[in-house]
């Protein structure tokens, strides 16, 4: 018989449903000690493995996955049997293989990967590399092996997962490939990313199907799971929850959830996208069949899912990882953000679905502007919260010093590092003349505030805030100044209070910023080492350029600019994408990322700068 290759079968609207767990059975069945080297049982007890395979097939499993799930290097080495890693793995693929092949329907045999073992630097000893190495060693022996696709599962440790992605996309290009994380019980990986976060990371990595697995019962993977299809539509998606919370009985490991309850949360799974739905630790044949019997007879109801946003400050993870801005800065990435204003109302959707245009388009990061106070908006707290838990992608929270005195300042600092927003760009504002913090509005004293005394765990009188915080402080430059000496004296107070990084006022001349750099090398004796992300902005019309040239402090705009827009006509925001785009290539050298400010909430334009922004070609 002639069965459909797994991408084949994928592309179908029907779920497939996988098998359950693995090692809860082995160890059931084969009374092993935990401590027992469970794939080395594809050598030792053929029989036991293969009849776990047989028993998931007749309860209704599609999918079911070899018994390799810690058959990589490190893990073996642990057992002494590192040196039978292909052996180990060639033959837990032909188990499978024989179970499918006696099935009279079509049963595809995944390639299961799990988790290295050892943690990545800096909180472990494993470099990127080395991970990449196993993942790509353990693979490879899995695809030689015939495998239909490879799952990637359990994954605590996101930055792991996508290295494993990673290796699979390169060992096995040519098949589907599954990433599934794993979450807490507050909803986020242990290395503190949240859902959406995880789901555009696995999207964008290339994986056929992202998904969640272990960690947690049925009721929380499906948050998770509607979370991941909230922030990627079109992801497909798959679920493996666990048996509930595994609970000690009597010296055994036994897990409460019951197969007809599983059986319940089918419809769920579907509803929220699942299109691969299986079990993990403390599933067994029954759970499978019940799941089946819910696919093969659906019915209409299904369990409503409560989604409930994690709060940062529940773990002490986040606190300890840096923002991925500050990552990127390190690492010297060249970092993309675009400048969004909250809404003009409660309801948030268009200004998401703008956020997910521009991420898509390969926007690193969003800024959430803060409005005057004449203009009624939504808070950009919330906003910028809702953007990083709907849509994954981190935001840069404009901090402006206005209308805030010394109380008010550090409680807004505590309650933005309560909903996650690390990131802060702190400006000036209109000036403040009430309240016991009229100095406020010197930014490089509120920088010094929180790189000083709040991330340092005090607040500003020295009493104790419980944990430090953990910011990431942006400030501004103008490189285009016409008193270049002023701007890198306040510059000069401005790293001296510990800023982070720049957003710098835009540019059109180029050799300007050059000069400004070239200067303060000459008065400070040593190159700028702070990373500014340039201001950009594309023009939309004269009238746009002229407003920003006569009415905006700081900016100058030469002539041939003009020029060019004038001669676009009706073309002119096309025209001012070009000459943005090129100004940014022409400042790449200069700067370690492009700030994209939109023109008049044109965000299709600025998704297109971002596209260009990003593909440009390195070194041209």
């Amino acid at each position: 018989m002639t069965h459909l290759s797994l991408s084949q079968r994928l592309a179908q609207p029907t779920p497939l449903l996988a098998d359950g767990a693995m090692g809860t059975l082995l160890h059931r069945r084969g009374d092993l000690a935990l401590t027992d080297c469970i794939d080395l049982l594809n050598l030792t007890h053929p029989d036991l493995v293969a009849g776990i395979h047989r028993d998931y097939i007749a309860a209704g499993a599609d999918l079911i996955e070899s018994n390799t799930f810690g058959a990589n290097r490190y893990k073996l080495g642990e057992y002494g049997q590192a040196d039978k890693l292909a052996d180990i793995i060639t033959a837990g693929v032909r188990l499978a293989q024989q179970a499918a092949a006696d099935s009279p329907r079509p049963v595809y045999v995944l390639g299961s990967v799990g988790a290295i073992g050892v943690r990545l630097k800096p909180y472990g000893r494993l470099t990127r590399e080395e991970a990449y190495t196993a993942f790509h060693e353990q693979i490879s022996v899995l695809v030689a092996a015939g495998v239909a696709g490879i799952i990637c599962e359990t994954f605590a440790d996101h930055e792991e997962l996508l290295i494993a992605v990673a290796a699979a996309r390169a060992a096995a290009p040519e098949l589907p490939i599954i990433a599934q994380a794993t979450f807490s019980g507050d909803s986020l990986t242990y290395t503190g990313h949240q859902a959406a976060q995880v789901a555009h990371d696995l999207h964008k990595s290339g994986a056929t199907i992202i998904g969640v697995n272990c960690g947690n019962g049925p009721a929380r993977s499906a948050q998770i799971l509607q979370a991941m299809h909230t922030a990627v539509p079109a992801a497909r998606l798959s679920v493996m929850p666990n048996a509930g919370f595994p609970e000690n009985v009597g010296g055994r490991v036994l897990f409460p959830a019951q197969a007809g309850y599983f059986g319940d949360y089918v419809a769920t799974f579907r509803a929220a996208g699942a299109q691969i739905i299986g079990g993990c630790c403390g599933t067994t044949p029954e759970h499978i069949a019940a799941m089946r019997q819910a696919l093969d007879h659906p019915v209409t109801t299904r369990i409503d899912i409560q989604i409930s946003e994690p709060h940062p400050d529940e773990t002490d993870t986040p606190a300890e990882r840096p923002t991925r801005l500050m990552q990127r800065l390190q690492a010297g990435e060249f970092t993309v953000t675009v400048e969004m204003t909250p809404p003009r109302s409660f309801t948030a959707d268009r200004m998401l679905t703008q956020t997910r245009l521009l991420r898509d388009a390969g926007a690193d990061l969003i800024d959430v502007a803060d409005t005057p106070a004449a203009k009624l908006k939504m808070s950009a707290w919330a906003a910028a919260h809702l953007i990083q838990s709907r849509i994954g992608i981190e935001t840069v929270l404009h901090f402006p010093t206005r209308g805030r005195n010394l109380l008010r300042v550090q409680g807004d600092l505590l309650a933005a590092h309560a909903l996650g927003l690390r990131n802060l760009f702190v400006t000036m504002g209109d000036p403040t003349r009430i309240g016991d913090y009229p100095q406020a509005n010197d930014t490089a004293d509120l920088i010094d505030l929180i790189q000083h005394r709040m991330n340092q765990g005090h607040d500003m009188a020295g009493n104790s805030i419980g944990r430090p915080t953990t910011f990431t402080v942006g400030c501004a430059l103008n490189m285009a100044a016409d008193d270049a000496d002023h701007e890198i004296k306040v510059l000069r107070k401005k790293l001296e209070a510990g800023a982070d990084f720049a957003l710098g006022q835009a540019v059109f001349d180029p050799p300007r910023a050059a000069a400004f750099l070239k200067r303060y090398a000459e008065l400070e004796g040593q190159p700028l080492k702070l990373p500014v992300l340039m201001g950009v902005f594309p023009l939309y019309s004269v009238k746009h350029a002229l407003f920003l040239h006569n009415e905006v402090p700081g900016i100058s705009i030469p002539e041939a600019i003009f020029k060019r827009l004038e001669a676009a006509g009706d073309e002119a925001p096309r025209e001012g994408i070009r000459i943005a785009s090129e100004l940014m290539l022409q400042l790449r050298d200069l700067v370690q990322g492009a700030y994209v400010i939109p023109a008049y909430g044109r965000y299709e334009l600025a998704a297109e700068l971002v596209d260009a922004i990003v593909n440009a070609p390195v070194g041209a």
